[in-house]
């Protein structure tokens, strides 16, 4: 790869890093919270909306009490789990904390596919477990799977953990769809570059520099440009 490439995609990931961070730091602020410092005077309590999914309302109250005195004050129970997902949805919350005691595999898959699907930081509690279940939950991106008696004064500290990780893991996924992401453009600005070589009988510099020169004057990227150098060669095929 040509050293005026290499600069370029240097150039480009540097740039998606800051639009990435800038994003992260507009959604915090959304939230009530100074970006990079944790929250003052219980902001960040009052700001979270907290599910309990729990069908008992006795180990639902240990739940929501530990939450309070915790000084989170947006805490919602859902009592049934039929139709969860909807009920989710319609209560968009920002954290979930499932209790299921002793729940049947069906139950747990059930409960893994909703983790799967809302992409929030979720806890889970259960009385007993397996190694089978351990490990579906962490598959099912599960953010924190307690397994023992249900305790009131833990439940602020696995909340922390449970959001921990979930940032955590929502920052390693982000970095792979980028990595993914510049791979693939890598392998369309390459293709593109050998078409307009061929074309234009072009040095690799020299194609590179076209796309580059099309794409600001369009103001596109060279991803775009690159692109569009292919739809149109296998249109003259």
């Amino acid at each position: 790869m040509s050293r005026l490439v290499k600069r370029e995609m240097v150039s480009r990931a540097a740039r998606e890093r800051g639009a990435a961070a800038e994003m992260g730091r507009v959604a915090e602020t959304r939230k009530g919270m100074e970006p990079g410092s944790p929250p003052e005077g219980g902001a960040r309590e009052q700001a979270l909306k907290i599910a309990i999914v729990d069908e008992s309302p006795i180990r639902a109250a240990i739940l929501e009490d530990g939450l309070r005195e915790a000084g989170f004050s947006q805490v919602e129970r859902i009592a049934e789990t039929r139709n969860l997902l909807a009920r989710i949805y319609a209560l968009d919350p920002d954290v979930i904390l499932i209790d299921l005691e002793s729940p049947s595999r069906d139950m747990l898959e059930q409960m893994f596919q909703v983790s799967r699907i809302v992409k929030r930081p979720i806890a889970m509690f259960v009385d007993q477990s397996d190694t089978a279940s351990i490990q579906a939950s962490v598959d099912a991106g599960v953010s924190a799977y307690i397994v023992g008696n249900l305790q009131k004064d833990r439940i602020k500290a696995i909340l922390d953990l449970c959001i921990s990780r979930f940032n955590a893991f929502s920052r390693l996924q982000g970095e792979l769809e980028e990595a993914k992401d510049a791979l693939e453009e890598r392998k369309v600005i390459d293709r593109a570059k050998g078409i307009l070589m061929r074309a234009k009988k072009l040095s690799e510099d020299e194609a590179y520099a076209l796309m580059r020169k099309s794409a600001m004057n369009e103001g596109k990227k060279i991803a775009e440009i690159a692109q569009s150098v292919i739809t149109a060669a296998e249109l003259f095929k």
